[in-house]
């Protein structure tokens, strides 16, 4: 029986979106390091709840010091990031997942000989795990020509993500019960014409963080045969591995 990768999951609670970024980049460079070196990936997927803040993806000229000064009035941070897509809006009510892969370790291995349809298997992988959540609470989820999740004409998974050879970071926001007033401020991922929505909108009933993480876990688990393992903050592998 083969044995099933190990992902480590570390979950932040709520953190603001520079110091997340952070731990990201450290996770990258530690998967990067053990990929040199020989040694297992040491994969991690981070959950996180961000305060309000917008950020933008790599076409970042298309957002001015104006505009960004704008936003910030409102009450939330700005950042510009090297993801793909364009400007969204993270905050409270919403799961943030940023899963640091070495897709190697995942992929079949015809995806991975080009990077490009690496991460094209690993986006399809990350809209089906959401449209597979999405459909537990009764909600159809679908594909769009844009990247994400959609219920109808809204977005209700938002999806940017980064590739450094074949290691992921960034990731995906779903929507549980934020308020989606902040994203009125924005052109939500520049898509005109096309609305947000959260599954707390479309079951009129309050969908919880904490209990979407759960049902993220394990479609993740189920998508990328994987043992999902939550590190503590006495756990072995943080204490011989510290970010």
């Amino acid at each position: 029986m083969m044995t099933r990768q190990l992902v480590s999951v570390l979950r932040l609670g709520r953190m603001s979106y520079l110091p997340a970024l952070a731990v990201q980049t450290k996770l990258v460079a530690r998967i990067q390091a053990n990929i040199a070196e020989g040694r297992e990936s040491g994969n991690t997927v981070v959950l996180v709840e961000h305060p309000p803040v917008y950020t933008t993806g790599m076409r970042t000229r298309e957002y001015s010091e104006d505009e960004e000064t704008r936003l910030r009035a409102l009450g939330a941070d700005f950042v510009r990031t090297n993801r793909g897509g364009l400007i969204t809006f993270h905050g409270p009510g919403q799961l943030v997942a940023y899963p640091i892969l070495n897709l190697r370790d995942f992929a079949p291995e015809a995806a991975t000989r080009k990077s490009l349809l690496g991460m094209k298997w690993y986006i399809n992988t990350l809209e089906q795990i959401i449209m597979d959540l999405c459909q537990d609470y009764g909600v159809s989820g679908t594909r769009s020509p844009h990247t994400g999740v959609w219920v109808g004409n809204n977005k209700i998974c938002a999806m940017g993500v980064h590739n450094s050879n074949l290691v992921t970071s960034h990731g995906l926001a779903l929507n549980c019960n934020t308020d989606l007033a902040w994203f009125r401020n924005i052109v939500p991922c520049g898509i005109q014409d096309a609305g947000v929505t959260s599954l707390s909108e479309e079951l009129r009933d309050q969908v919880t963080i904490e209990e979407a993480s759960e049902k993220f876990l394990e479609k993740f688990s189920n998508a990328f045969q994987c043992e999902c393992k939550t590190l503590l903050s006495d756990d072995e592998t943080i204490l011989s591995n510290p970010l």
